[in-house]
C-alpha cells in the first residue's frame, strides 16, 4: 500500500505548491517588467519634452536670422557681387554682428548659429556669418543642404583651430530673396549631446540611439545591439508610433522603447537591460524549486516511514484482535479438550490423545499472542503439531524432514510466518497429487542473514502460474479471494512478504522457486537475530 499511497500524498503537496510558485515568480516578474515599463515610459516622456524644447530653440533662432534685416542686406549685397566698404563692415560688426553673438552665447543649450552666403564675396564675421567656400567644408553641404543633419563635426576650420570633438545636429535653412532666389543658408547647429541627452547619456544597463531617415543607426559602439533592437518592432519605422515593448534577444532581457521625432524625421530608442533583474528572479525561483525538490524528498522518506509503521501496528493490532477474540472461550475450549482427552486415555485411545495434544499445543500457541517474534524453535515445534493434524484429515500423509542446526534455534522470526507456508504447500502442492510427500525444510547462515527454506516434492507451477504468485506477493495484483486457502489462515503469503519487509526492512522476504511436477520451493531471507528459547507449553 505504501508504494501506491505515497506518490499520491507527495502529488497532493506538490501541486498546490507547484501553482502556488508557479504563480508567485510569474507574478515577479511581471512586477519587474511592469516597473521597469513604467520606468520607461517616464524616460521618454521627459525625454521627448526635452528634445521639443531643444527644436523649438533651435527654430526661434533660425526665424531670429532670418528676420534680420541687417544681416540679409549683406547677403544680397553678396550675391550680387558688392562688397561693403570698411566703415561699412564696422558698424554692421558692431551693431548686428555683437548682438547675435551676444543672442548665442546667452543660450547654453546652442553650439553655434551660423550664416553662409552663397558666394565668397563676403567679409566673413566669425562667429557669425562666412563664405560660400568655407560652408562646402561641411559634410552637409550639398546640392540640396535644407533640412536636419545628424552626427556631423565642425569642419569649418583647422582641428588646430577649433574643437572638433563634439558631434553635432542642427537645421539648415535657406535664405531666399524673391529677385535673386537663394542668397544664403542658416545653420542653428546643437551637440547631439544636448539634444538627446537622455539617448547619449550611456549606461552598461541602459542606452540607446537614433534612426535617421536613411536608415542610418546613430549610436556609440553598439550598432550591431542597435540593430537587432530594431528588428524587434514589427511595423517599419515610418509607421513608427510612441510604443515600449519587453523582449528577450540575445540571451539577454530588453524594455525597448521607441518614439518619432516627426519634426527631425527620425526615430529615437531608448534601451534598458533589465536582465540581472529578470535572472534574480529565475534564480530565487530555481533555488526554491531546489529547496522545494529537496524538502518533497525528504517528505517522501518521512511519509513512507510513517506509513510503514502504520501498517506495522495495524497488523500488530490485528493480531492482538484476535488474539483477544480468540480468548474470549479459551479456558472453557481447554478444560473440554482436556475432558476429551482424559475420557481417550481411558478408553485407551492413545492416537486420539496424542492429536488432542497437538491440537492442545497448537491453539495455545496461535491464541497467546504477546510478542510479533518467536524463537525458530517455537514455530518450528508449532509447524510439527500442525503437520501432525493435517496428517489425521488426509488419506496420505506429509512427512516433516527438518535439517536445522543447533545454533539456529534461537533465530528469530515472525510468528505463524511458516504456517501459511506448509499450508499452501499441502493445499496446491501435495492434495493434487494426494500422495505420500515430504516437506524439507533447512535453514542456515550467511554472515549477517539468516535464511530458511521450504521445499514440497508436488505438483510444482508452471513460469506463468509462479509469476501471478510472485506478483500476488508483491502487491502487484490484488488478492481475488481473500478467503482462500492461500491466505494461510487469514495471514496468507503476502502478508508474511509485508510483514516481514515491514519489520526488518525491504531487502528481507519470500522467494519462490519451482518446476511443474517436481518442487516448489519457498525461501526465506531474514537478517540474523537471535531470541531467548522458551519452548511450547
Amino acid at each position: 500500500m505504501n508504494s501506491r499511497l505515497t506518490p499520491i500524498i507527495l502529488a497532493l503537496i506538490f501541486i498546490p505548491i507547484a501553482v502556488f510558485a508557479g504563480v508567485l515568480f510569474a507574478n515577479l516578474e511581471k512586477t519587474v517588467v511592469r516597473e521597469n515599463t513604467d520606468a520607461m515610459e517616464a524616460r521618454i516622456t521627459s525625454e521627448y519634452d526635452r528634445i521639443e524644447t531643444n527644436v523649438e530653440s533651435v527654430n526661434m533662432c533660425t526665424r531670429f536670422f532670418l528676420s534680420d534685416e541687417g544681416l540679409l542686406e549683406v547677403l544680397r549685397q553678396a550675391a550680387d557681387g558688392s562688397e561693403m566698404d570698411m566703415m561699412e563692415m564696422l558698424e554692421f560688426h558692431s551693431s548686428k554682428i555683437s548682438d547675435l553673438e551676444r543672442l548665442v552665447n546667452n543660450n547654453p543649450l546652442l553650439y553655434a548659429v551660423r550664416v553662409y552666403s552663397v558666394t565668397d564675396d563676403v567679409q566673413e564675421m566669425v562667429p557669425i556669418l562666412y563664405s560660400g567656400s568655407r560652408m562646402q567644408r561641411l559634410d552637409w553641404y550639398g546640392e540640396d543642404p535644407e533640412g536636419w543633419h545628424f552626427d556631423y563635426h565642425d569642419t569649418l576650420f583647422s582641428s588646430l583651430l577649433s574643437d572638433q570633438g563634439n558631434a553635432l545636429v542642427s537645421r539648415v535653412t535657406a535664405v531666399s530673396d524673391y529677385d535673386r532666389g537663394v542668397i544664403g543658408y542658416v545653420e542653428s547647429a546643437m551637440t547631439m549631446e544636448t539634444m538627446f541627452r537622455g539617448t547619449y547619456e550611456n549606461g552598461a544597463a541602459e542606452w540607446g540611439f537614433l534612426s535617421t531617415p536613411e536608415g542610418q543607426i546613430l549610436s556609440e559602439d553598439r550598432e550591431e545591439e542597435a540593430r537587432m533592437i530594431r528588428e524587434a518592432f514589427d511595423t517599419p519605422e515610418s509607421e513608427a508610433v510612441r510604443e515600449v515593448r519587453y523582449r528577450k534577444l540575445g540571451g539577454s532581457y530588453y524594455i525597448i522603447a521607441r518614439y518619432p521625432v516627426k519634426v527631425m524625421d527620425t526615430v529615437v530608442y531608448a534601451v534598458r537591460d533589465i536582465s540581472r533583474e529578470i535572472r534574480d528572479v529565475y534564480f530565487r525561483r530555481n533555488l526554491f524549486v531546489l529547496i522545494m525538490t529537496f524538502v518533497l524528498v525528504l517528505a517522501a522518506v518521512l511519509i513512507d516511514r510513517m506509513i510503514r509503521n502504520y501498517q506495522k501496528q495495524v497488523l500488530s493490532k490485528n493480531a492482538e484482535l484476535r488474539s483477544l477474540q480468540n480468548q474470549i472461550n479459551a479456558h472453557f475450549i481447554y478444560n473440554v479438550l482436556e475432558s476429551i482427552k482424559m475420557m481417550a486415555e481411558i478408553d485407551e485411545k492413545y492416537e486420539i490423545s496424542d492429536a488432542i495434544t497437538s491440537l492442545g499445543k497448537l491453539m495455545r500457541y496461535s491464541i497467546k499472542w504477546s510478542h510479533n517474534s518467536v524463537p525458530l524453535e517455537d514455530e518450528l515445534e508449532y509447524i510439527r503439531n500442525y503437520v501432525l493434524l493435517m496428517n489425521l484429515r488426509n488419506d496420505f500423509e506429509v512427512i516433516l524432514s527438518i535439517n536445522v542446526p543447533e545454533e539456529l534455534l534461537d533465530q528469530e522470526i515472525l510468528k505463524m510466518s511458516l504456517q501459511p507456508i506448509v499450508e499452501n504447500a499441502v493445499v496446491h502442492g501435495i492434495e493434487p497429487v494426494a500422495a505420500d510427500t515430504t516437506v524439507y525444510i533447512k535453514a542456515w547462515s550467511e554472515n549477517d542473514t539468516f535464511r530458511i527454506e521450504l521445499t514440497d516434492s508436488g505438483k510444482g507451477m508452471n513460469p506463468e502460474e509462479l509469476e501471478q504468485l510472485m506478483r500476488r506477493i508483491r502487491g502487484e495484483v490484488e488478492e481475488r479471494d481473500p478467503g482462500s486457502s492461500q491466505n494461510g489462515n487469514g495471514v496468507g503469503l503476502k502478508n508474511v512478504e509485508d510483514r516481514i519487509k515491514l519489520t526488518f526492512g525491504s531487502e528481507y522476504g519470500l522467494e519462490v522457486y519451482s518446476e511443474p511436477m517436481k518442487y516448489t520451493k519457498v525461501s526465506i531471507r531474514l537478517p540474523r537475530r537471535e531470541l531467548k528459547r522458551k519452548g511450547l507449553s
